[in-house]
């Protein structure tokens, strides 16, 4: 009888404000994703990437804040991807759809479609990562498996982006968008590990070189921004070979310690090894 006393006025409480805000968060990406499809309808296709950069920001927003409140959730986590597939898996492929693969026929939408392909698989994946019985290390947290969703959409982008800054027809030929898609796509569901930039530190030495850079970066997004964000892909793309050899690192001296403990070690990591948000 008590039990049931408190379990109605639990249920009359119901959730503290803090709660949702993480997933408030995911709402306002999902709702920035479905405006940019609107644009791209329109014809406003600056304003589409503007959108997808902007449910971009609020994705990184989401994870972090749950975190740090402490509120993660699987309800959390699965709204989470549902929104990553149509803000950086949907949106990105329809707007480029619309603005340059019309014009490549019924190949390009063939190839228009396997990017938001790509953009499921590897959600699909991530989420049944999150039920793995065998916990990865802990030192993999610091990286993805392959590109993650809105790095994905950012690449796949930097054509588009770059014609708006330079006013040329070229960057959105439909030969360049669709090799960008295929590769972009690739690099989704690719083994590639990847620098997920939620852990780690940075080398006392390093601090100020970093805070310029980041200084100069501002100056060059403030006056030429679609430059800036092609640029900032291009930093990740070269960022990719590092760290592979920062992982492989990683993974032999964990090895190595194993084995000299005479602990069988795991050899491969097939999730996802990070939180519940991606």
């Amino acid at each position: 009888m008590d039990s049931d006393l408190r379990a109605q006025r639990s249920g009359l409480r119901g959730f503290s404000i803090h709660r949702l805000i993480p997933n408030v968060l995911t709402l306002a990406a999902l709702c920035s994703g479905l405006t940019a499809i609107r644009f791209a309808l329109q014809g406003e296709m600056r304003l589409a990437v503007i959108a997808i950069i902007v449910a971009a920001i609020f994705d990184a927003l989401d994870g972090r804040v749950a975190r740090r409140l402490g509120v993660t959730s699987r309800f959390g986590a699965e709204l989470d991807s549902l929104s990553d597939f149509l803000c950086f898996g949907v949106a990105p492929a329809l707007v480029l759809y619309l603005a340059s693969m019309t014009h490549a026929g019924a190949l390009g939408w063939v190839v228009t479609l396997m990017f938001p392909i790509c953009s499921a698989l590897r959600l699909a994946r991530f989420n049944t990562a999150l039920v793995s019985d065998t916990p990865p290390p802990v030192w993999t947290g610091s990286f993805f498996t392959g590109v993650p969703a809105p790095a994905g959409a950012l690449l796949a982008l930097m054509p588009l982006m770059l014609s708006f800054e330079i006013e040329a027809a070229w960057p959105r030929h439909a030969v360049l968008v669709g090799l960008g898609l295929v590769i972009v796509g690739g690099l989704m569901v690719s083994r590639l590990p990847t620098f997920s930039f939620k852990k780690g530190r940075v080398p006392r030495h390093l601090v100020l070189p970093l805070l310029l850079g980041a200084g100069l970066f501002m100056g060059v997004l403030a006056s030429a921004p679609w430059i800036a964000l092609s640029l900032l892909g291009l930093a990740y793309i070269c960022l990719i070979p590092f760290s592979v050899l920062s992982y492989r690192r990683q993974a032999a001296q964990d090895r190595q310690t194993a084995e000299s403990a005479g602990v069988v070690p795991l050899h491969s990591v097939d999730t996802d090894p990070v939180p519940p948000r991606d």
